[in-house]
């Protein structure tokens, strides 16, 4: 009989947690995209390049050390510098043909190519950046996609802001179905909680059994969950290693430390809340339930 009762309560503690590690599986990727999609909207602004066309009057010297300066700057994450032969070559290679041939002269000026820090990749940002780049009268122009800046951060926002949307959805969701797989497992049990209370057992006493079952249900489920998360994190990166700049070892230590997180508190709170319950019914109560 013992033997009986020990075989189903591993069957019932391995059934609690595979149904558990489902949905942490479901929230962890929930995560995972709301932390891929942050690391991409960054990838993206940081990629969009800002052009500072230079006069033909000032040296090359000076433009080393105005390059130099625009380093140190806090909205530059690097620059580009591409002299006049460089632009000639490029453009040359592009239309297929030498437009210096033609005209007589290089007709291209020597630029600065800015990569912006993703904080200062917008609209308002950049018309203060624009106006502190033209003071130097060195500077011809100054040009940027602001349609394609302006598409990026409209197009991001709406990802953001429907990712979180699915994560505060995702969560009370991932609440209310563990929350049902626990009380099943403490259901079963209503009548031995009732025969503990009627001997004199203490609710705190019977509590701790079901709250440290609960806990590590909570833990193996979140490993299993880790694993797998992982697993797909790194097959991933193994297909298309390019996808390291937005699957970070950060972005996984997030995922499974908050999948590990909600997994072992979740568990638990639901565990308190339904022994709790089944600890205030009369004996009547359990047998219409």
């Amino acid at each position: 009989m013992k033997r009986k009762s020990r075989s189903f309560f591993n069957m019932q503690f391995i059934t609690a947690s595979i149904s558990t590690m489902l949905v942490l599986l479901l929230l962890g990727l929930v995560v995972f995209f709301v932390l891929t999609a942050n690391n991409l909207s960054v990838y993206v602004r940081e990629n969009i390049a800002v052009s500072v066309q230079l006069s033909d009057d000032m040296p090359e010297r000076d433009i080393l050390q105005y390059q130099k300066r625009l380093n140190e700057a806090p909205y530059v994450k690097e620059t580009t510098y591409i002299s006049k032969v460089q632009a000639l070559r490029e453009q040359t290679e592009a239309m297929g043909t030498d437009p210096a041939e033609f005209i007589g002269h290089n007709p291209f000026n020597a630029s600065i190519e800015i990569k912006l820090n993703s904080a200062y990749a917008n609209s308002d940002s950049i018309q203060w950046i624009q106006d502190e780049l033209l003071s130097n009268k060195n500077i011809l122009e100054v040009n940027y996609p602001q349609e394609l800046m302006d598409s990026v951060n409209r197009n991001l926002r709406k990802i953001s802001l429907v990712l979180l949307g699915l994560a505060g959805l995702l969560t009370l969701i991932s609440f209310a179905l563990i929350n049902n797989t626990i009380r099943l497992t403490i259901y079963s049990k209503r009548f031995l909680i009732h025969t503990m209370k009627l001997v004199g057992a203490s609710w705190s006493f019977i509590r701790r059994p079901f709250l440290w079952q609960n806990i590590w249900i909570g833990i193996f489920a979140a490993i299993l969950a880790d694993a797998l998360l992982t697993g797909m994190s790194y097959f991933l990166i193994r297909y298309e290693p390019d996808l390291l700049t937005v699957i970070t070892p950060t972005v996984v230590l997030i995922m499974n430390g908050a999948v590990f997180i909600f997994g072992v508190i979740i568990t638990t709170l639901c565990a308190w809340i339904s022994i709790n319950k089944f600890l205030r019914m009369k004996a009547g109560e359990l047998y219409y339930m």
